[in-house]
């Protein structure tokens, strides 16, 4: 009853939205909001503009793309500002065709989509309101009825420029149906829809021989043709062709650059001067953003073919390369398995991000600044800190190859193994171990990897691993210290009295026996060791963390286990490198005693609610750990 409730409520606003008016009804509006008379370019930048605008660290963020998009903010930023931004300001760039290029899988049908929608979604909104000619096929703005002698005096009263002629249709409506009083013309509020054909149009490429430029253009309807009496009469046209539909709003070409030239003709005159021929009339006036989107082999063979040369010029391209930042990349996986009937499959924490890593070191370029293997680039472009660079060197590392990201595996290869992994195991859950096997057994099905890819891609798969390795060992080794977290809390308090003692020159008493000691320089070590902290800087380190422990006393403040991350990842490595015994014993021994067993539950149950892992999950990383430190 609910959902019927919300029906309802959604047939009451789209009955509230509607309007029709007159044309000087229609004006009233425009002089009040300037804004529904805008061009089909201003609509899109100001519908994406409207969602909101972030800055991080230099780069926009469009929130328009932010739950869709991920890791593209760059090529993102270039989109809106070089494009549709100077597009909506009537620069020349809104004379062109958009189109992207990039790998498949990379996001190009993702952003096209989102445009279609929002479009959709933003003509319902008071900002992004639609209005046309009621009755009109091709939804023409009602400004066209202005005569082109009275347009400078109509841009000097109202501040808006009007482009464009009346179609046919209309020009024979308005005399016969209004007896040429614009005023009286019949205005009506439309809806962006794809679905019915109004303000949006898609065009896929079919067989050449069989296609009809009637699909782009309209055809004669020739069952009107003895009541009319002309094929040359509007009426006896249909204005149903995708340019005729998508005037006001969008028109996608899927896979452009796959058509028959005739239909690319079309293009050259609808782009440049913003009308297009249809039947036998003259040319008919068309606002809308034409976007395309191709892959780059099929982009080189177009630019190669010299007839397609006047086409060149009037086309933009976009490269949409594939995301290379790792925790962006496990976001576009989990989106997808969001989407699909996969979400109730429990995925082991890290099992979507070693496919991350795998699939983003096969798309990355070697990197040729010194000192700098794949894997570091990999961890400066998803913002770790990498001793001895910094934000200078991420930048040179970019530059390095502007168009880096147009090769490697795509992300639907990564989920169709996901997939696989997920079908092979009897129980529903998986771990990166499955992941990562499943990757592995897929290179040989993948009909596009050469075999010097495909070694260099296990390659990726061994490193993957790898760093797997040491995310399993860490995440067992906090789960155990959490399990001993009076034992850390212990030698935090030890390794302060005795840094204390140190800086201040003191002694250190035995708590036990009253005896004066010397700091335990041991102890104090084999802490700081854990970190890298070397000799020379010991003292450094520990003047800092009796400064830290100071200002936190002045502020009130109780300085803990969390105060500082070094000391906290130092006493975590020390303490679980005096518990790697028990933790060998306790995962490799098929029948522990009842004080192992009882601390194996213990860690399973901090990885559980902890970490995020599943008891099927967290048994198997713990078994797998076990057998990592019995080697």
């Amino acid at each position: 009853m609910e959902f019927l409730r919300k029906i309802r409520n959604y047939r009451e606003e789209e009955n509230r939205l509607k309007w029709e008016g007159t044309f000087s009804d229609y004006l009233r509006i425009v002089q009040e909001r300037p804004e529904v008379a805008q061009t089909a370019h201003s609509r899109v930048y100001n519908m994406i503009k409207s969602s909101g605008l972030e800055q991080r660290d230099g780069q926009k963020l469009f929130n328009f793309f932010g739950n869709e998009i991920f890791g593209l903010e760059v090529a993102l930023e270039r989109l809106v500002e070089e494009y549709f931004h100077p597009a909506a300001k009537r620069l020349d760039v809104r004379k062109r065709i958009l189109l992207l290029m990039g790998p498949v899988s990379g996001g190009k049908s993702t952003i096209v989509t989102l445009l279609k929608r929002g479009l959709e979604q933003y003509s319902r909104t008071d900002e992004g309101a639609v209005y046309a000619i009621k009755g009109c096929p091709m939804y023409e703005d009602p400004l066209h009825l202005i005569p082109q002698h009275l347009r400078k005096d109509f841009y000097g009263e109202y501040g808006i420029r009007v482009e464009g002629s009346l179609s046919p249709l209309n020009v024979m409506r308005l005399e016969q149906e209004y007896n040429g009083q614009i005023e009286e013309v019949l205005v009506e509020r439309i809806f962006f829809s794809e679905d019915n054909r109004v303000g949006i149009g898609t065009f896929t490429p079919s067989d050449p021989k069989s296609q009809d430029i009637a699909d782009l253009t309209g055809s004669i309807d020739f069952s009107t043709i003895a009541e009319y009496g002309s094929e040359s009469d509007p009426r006896a046209y249909r204005f149903d062709g995708e340019l005729n539909k998508a005037n006001r709003g969008m028109m996608e070409f899927q896979e452009m650059l796959k058509l028959d030239e005739k239909f690319l003709w079309n293009l050259l005159s609808l782009t440049q001067e913003g009308n297009f021929k249809a039947g036998r009339f003259a040319l008919i006036s068309a606002d809308e953003l034409i976007i395309a989107h191709t892959n780059e082999t099929e982009y080189r063979t177009f630019i190669s073919n010299k007839k397609n040369e006047a086409l060149h010029s009037r086309i933009i391209v976009m490269p949409i390369p594939y995301n290379l930042i790792v925790s962006q990349e496990e976001k576009i996986y989990e989106k997808m398995i969001n989407d699909s009937d996969m979400a109730h499959v429990h995925i082991a924490p890290h099992a979507l991000r070693v496919a991350a890593i795998f699939s983003v070191l096969t798309r990355l370029e070697t990197p040729k600044k010194a000192g700098v293997d794949l894997l570091k680039k990999m961890r400066l472009y998803d913002g770790e800190n990498v001793e001895g660079y910094n934000q200078v060197d991420l930048e040179e590392l970019k530059k390095e190859y502007p168009n880096e990201g147009m090769h490697g595996i795509d992300p639907r290869y990564v989920i169709n193994r996901v997939s696989s992994a997920i079908i092979r195991k009897e129980v529903p859950s998986i771990n990166a171990l499955d992941v990562l096997r499943s990757l592995k057994d897929g290179l040989d099905q993948h009909a596009s990897i050469s075999q010097e890819d495909k070694e260099k891609y296990m390659n990726f798969i061994a490193v993957a691993r790898k760093e797997y390795d040491d995310i399993a060992k860490n995440e067992v080794q906090k789960a155990f210290v959490y399990s001993y977290e009076d034992s850390a809390k212990t030698m935090l308090n030890n390794y302060l009295d005795n840094v204390e003692a140190y800086c201040n020159k003191n002694k250190i008493r035995d708590q036990l026996t009253g005896e004066e000691m010397n700091p335990d320089e041991k102890l104090m070590r084999s802490i700081e060791e854990q970190v890298g902290i070397s000799e020379n800087a010991k003292k450094a380190f520990r003047e800092e963390i009796l400064i830290r422990l100071s200002a936190f006393a002045r502020n009130g403040k109780r300085f803990d286990y969390n105060s500082h991350d070094a000391l906290r990842e130092a006493i975590q490595k020390k303490l679980f490198a005096d518990l790697k015994d028990v933790v060998k014993i306790t995962t490799s021994l098929k029948t522990p005693d009842e004080a192992q067993l009882k601390k194996m539950n213990e860690v399973v149950a901090t990885l559980i609610d902890e970490h995020g892992y599943n008891s099927t999950s967290a048994n198997e990383l713990l078994r797998y750990v076990g057998s990592l430190l019995n080697r």
